[in-house]
């Protein structure tokens, strides 16, 4: 069984004569514990184009240590540059030397998409580790000496390719953050300097024997956002690239079954979609017709299941606070065979999808309109003029949709005429979103109304659901008589489920109504 932990850690080039200084001098730090000596041998796992490391990703088998097993470090979390990085690690047994567990290569495969893993670099290191313990006798950090031996591999077999080089890495245990300024000041006193590499398995591909360098993703946002003159397109792309950067991380919840996987990966679906909607005009037509074609694709596939949880959840609680007996023992088997069954279809369904080369394919689309926008000449216009005349643009969409709510005939116009304007709201939220990276607070206040009447018209789509659910089931011939008035209850909340959710929809349109009728900028 995997288990997780988060990693925070700064690590350090150092030369062969450095000596490690008193860190007991360091501030909170009341004792070093005796110096305790390990060796590591560690191999590391990729693509034969090293696709892991390219995001950052290592992906090893260790043993020695206290540590000893399968190791895999997902992408650093985005910090500012001078702040010590933290990354989530996911640990498996050893098992088998060449079998990487599978609880493992479900979380990547988001990046591998079909390609198989071998062993490309070993590492050997002799590790001193010092620990660092407060007042308190609280473990605070490790201060790990390490001298590395690295040998790059090729098919399994040692490679001409090796290296050793010594280092210093920090990290933290049960102390805070707080510990590394001053440490650094003492570490770089004593002969450190921040390390050139994030990981030791960067600077063991380094370059490889033809001389190419090892691949790097992609830099972030501070490169392109330059405050509120930032062109356009640069807003666009680090909106797209935060999203990706979530479905990517979302892929391995939906494999691994985690309760909100799939709700969060149709999330940034839909962020995408919105961004590539508002702002089409800036880039050729045909790739982003077909990004938005596939990522519908997706987004339906990962509804149907999304759906079914929803509903599922929701009358499980509800049939909680009925009396217990026959009736409601009946109505329950009903509720878990329909809606649990359509969700189990349809996950499997969408785990399917994940698997293949028609997904695959479109992660391979996005991250090429991430890293070769295919803009037009508008595309460098302000990026704040741009966002809030798209902003302006979801608002007036919004009102056009909340206006049609209001007409529509009760009954299923109505109802399909308020879903609508959970979309509409949506697609505002999302484009706000966007352009609060450049267009300020008022941006953000259109986020959060936006929201606010896409929950609570969500709650009122989910009722729906599940009322359309229980008049299927009351339908069918396959319920006992004695059932009717627990189906009755439940039908019953779901239509004052529904009548609240409106009400509390009309309050929140008329206190957007001014904010939604300004521009944004």
């Amino acid at each position: 069984m995997a288990s997780q932990g988060i990693e925070i850690e700064k690590k350090y080039d150092v030369g062969d004569d450095a000596t490690v200084p008193a860190l007991e001098e360091l501030p909170g730090v009341a004792r070093v514990g005796t110096p305790r000596s390990a060796v590591l041998e560690a191999v590391y796992f990729d693509t034969d184009q090293h696709t892991l490391a390219s995001h950052r990703i290592t992906l090893r088998r260790r043993t020695g240590g206290t540590d000893a097993g399968w190791h895999l470090k997902l992408p650093p979390e985005a910090t500012a540059e001078t702040e010590p990085q933290r990354r989530r690690e996911v640990h498996a047994p050893l098992g088998q030397p060449g079998v990487v567990p599978d609880s493992l290569l479900a979380r990547v495969q988001a990046y591998l998409r079909g390609d198989e893993v071998r062993p490309v670099v070993r590492l050997e290191t002799r590790r001193t580790t010092h620990a660092l313990y407060g007042e308190d006798g609280v473990h605070l950090a490790d201060l790990a000496d390490d001298q590395v031996d690295a040998t790059r591999l090729h098919h399994g077999e040692a490679a001409e390719h090796r290296q050793s080089w010594r280092e210093w890495e920090l990290e933290l245990v049960h102390g805070g953050p707080d510990l590394f300024a001053p440490a650094e000041e003492v570490l770089t006193a004593a002969g450190a300097r921040p390390a050139g590499h994030a990981s030791k398995l960067a600077r063991a591909l380094g370059r490889d024997p033809g001389g190419a360098a090892a691949p790097e993703e992609w830099e972030g946002p501070a490169a392109l956002l330059a405050g509120k003159k930032a062109p356009a397109a640069a807003v666009v792309t680090v909106y797209v690239a935060e999203q990706l950067r979530r479905l990517l991380a979302e892929d391995a919840a939906v494999r691994l079954e985690e309760p909100e996987g799939i709700h969060n990966m149709r999330s940034a679906i839909r962020r995408l979609r919105s961004a590539l909607v508002a702002y089409r005009k800036l880039y050729r037509a045909m790739p982003v017709t077909r990004l938005r074609d596939e990522l519908d694709w997706l987004a339906v596939l990962l509804g149907d299941p999304r759906d079914s949880q929803v509903v599922l959840e929701r009358l499980r609680g509800q049939l909680d606070e009925l009396p217990p007996g026959d009736a409601t023992d009946a109505v329950k088997e009903q509720v878990e065979r329909k809606a649990g069954g359509a969700f189990n279809a349809g996950y499997r369904r969408a785990q399917e999808a994940l698997k293949s080369e028609r997904y695959f394919r479109l992660l391979d689309n996005l991250e090429d309109f991430r890293d070769h926008p295919p803009v037009r000449a508008e595309a460098v216009a302000p990026g704040r003029k741009i966002a809030g005349k798209a902003v302006d643009k979801s608002a007036r969409r919004l009102r056009r949709s909340q206006k049609a709510a209001r007409n529509a005939r009760r009954g299923a116009d109505h109802e399909d005429a308020l879903h609508q304007v959970r979309k509409d709201a949506k697609r505002l939220r999302h484009v706000a979103e966007s352009a609060a990276l450049v267009t300020g607070k008022r941006a953000g206040k259109v986020v959060k109304a936006a929201h606010k009447q896409q929950k609570i018209l969500g709650d009122f789509r989910d009722a729906l659901i599940a009322r359309n659910l229980l008049h299927d089931i009351e339908a069918g011939s396959s319920v006992p008589e004695s059932a009717a008035q627990a189906l009755a209850e439940l039908g019953k909340r779901q239509a004052e489920l529904m009548d609240a959710a409106e009400a509390k929809y009309r309050k929140a349109r008329k206190k957007s109504r001014a904010l939604l009728r300004r521009g944004v900028i």
